[in-house]
């Protein structure tokens, strides 16, 4: 109870002080995992709604693989990456390892199962026979997929903030493809570690409590957009 007052403590002084190491690490992890959730999100609600509205064949196959991927253990998406991404992988020669980059395309993977997955659900969901009102009232494809979405809005909402609850807490994956360098692809989950590997308890609790507080404020900021939506 002690350290962790005390790393309260330690938090307040860091942010107050304007400290520039800490603010460094906490907008890049902003940067990579909203980069990563933008990404997800592009590519996973178009797919959620599509698996929740359409029959196809090979459907089933992509639901399945889906449910793995919400179930896979992030570290081995980081090797798959870091495989990858090394030299003598397939896209080596892009000079992505222990970089940004990697970071963000670890993150994309993991997020992007969630996503979609929760998007699916949130769009199965929707009382079916909406979709058929809406064609046989004049309206599109799209313009029924868009009401349909906007009617599952709250599901699509959770899937987001499934996504970046995902990336922000990460450790293992972008440990393995960022190399957690300093000034250069350490976020607040790796700095967590090497504090505490140091035996900095007091800094590895107060980045800890940063970043609780950051997950806190963004979710909290999310939610109060879905209240508003869920208002009208």
């Amino acid at each position: 109870m002690r350290d962790l007052l005390q790393g309260g403590i330690q938090a307040l002084e860091l942010i107050v002080s304007l400290d520039p190491a800490l603010y460094e690490i906490i907008w890049f992890s902003l940067y990579v995992s909203g980069i990563a959730l933008a990404y997800s999100t592009l590519v996973g609600i178009p797919l959620g709604a599509l698996l929740g509205l359409k029959r196809f064949v090979g459907r089933r196959m992509i639901m399945a693989l889906l449910y793995t991927g919400m179930g896979f253990p992030p570290v081995v998406v980081g090797l798959f990456v870091y495989l990858m991404l090394s030299r003598s992988g397939p896209i080596g020669v892009l000079g992505w390892l222990f970089t940004g980059k990697a970071i963000i395309v670890a993150q994309t993977i993991i997020a992007f199962p969630l996503v979609a997955g929760f998007t699916m659900a949130a769009v199965m969901g929707v009382d079916p026979r909406l979709r058929q009102q809406l064609m046989s009232l004049g309206a599109t494809g799209w313009q029924a997929t868009v009401a349909i979405l906007t009617e599952a809005r709250v599901g699509v909402v959770v899937s987001i903030i499934a996504g970046f609850g995902s990336v922000i807490s990460e450790v293992g994956a972008v440990m393995l493809v960022g190399g957690n360098i300093d000034g250069k692809t350490r976020t607040l989950t790796t700095a967590v570690v090497l504090e505490t590997g140091k035996g900095n308890f007091d800094l590895a609790i107060a980045l800890g409590v940063i970043l609780l507080f950051l997950s806190f404020l963004i979710n909290l900021a999310m939610i109060r957009m879905q209240g508003k939506d869920a208002a009208r």
